[in-house]
């Protein structure tokens, strides 16, 4: 399952110190399978916040979209990954995670915003090692609490941007 452990510390935290829109902005620094490095200097911030990107949009459905975005906390000690989900997801489901077919634990939603919901889940060895070792990873997201939407995601980069986020 993922792991938990000061989420609601690392998560106010970390929307104070570093937010990117739905459709990330920044400069992109390099490109690394399918994920990009972007980074950007957010107001009131003195150095220059980097996050490891990627989205998506449901295969079969077009207006259903995710970004994925790898960041370290603020104290630099670890890494989280946070998932932009669109307005309009049932918010009880939560985000759930697949890696090449294996069910890695659901979270739920910690705040909606005025471009999607945020799920935060803090990044430890095991689950940066199974995304690492992955190709594919699907997020699964609801719009009813029967139906399910999963969202494919390439891993194919993934491994070489996560070691070299600044």
């Amino acid at each position: 399952m993922m792991h938990f452990s000061r989420l609601a510390i690392l998560v106010s935290v970390l929307f104070l110190a570093f937010s990117f829109p739905a459709r990330a902005q920044g400069v992109v620094k390099s490109v690394h399978g399918d994920w990009q490095i972007r980074c950007d200097t957010p107001p009131g911030a003195k150095n220059e916040q980097c996050a490891l990107i990627q989205s998506v949009t449901a295969d079969d459905r077009p207006n259903v979209g995710l970004t994925i975005i790898i960041l370290k906390t603020a104290d630099q000690k670890g890494r989280l990954m946070r998932v932009l989900a669109p307005l309009g997801v049932l918010l009880p489901k939560g985000l759930g995670l697949k890696v090449d077919g294996t069910d890695i634990g659901r979270v739920g939603f910690v705040r909606c915003l005025p471009n999607g919901c945020v799920a935060d889940v803090e990044m430890d060895e095991k689950l940066a090692g199974q995304l690492k070792g992955g190709k594919d990873a699907v997020f699964i997201i609801f719009q009813t609490p029967e139906e399910g939407i999963g969202i494919p995601v390439s891993l194919n980069g993934f491994a070489q941007g996560y070691d070299k986020l600044p």
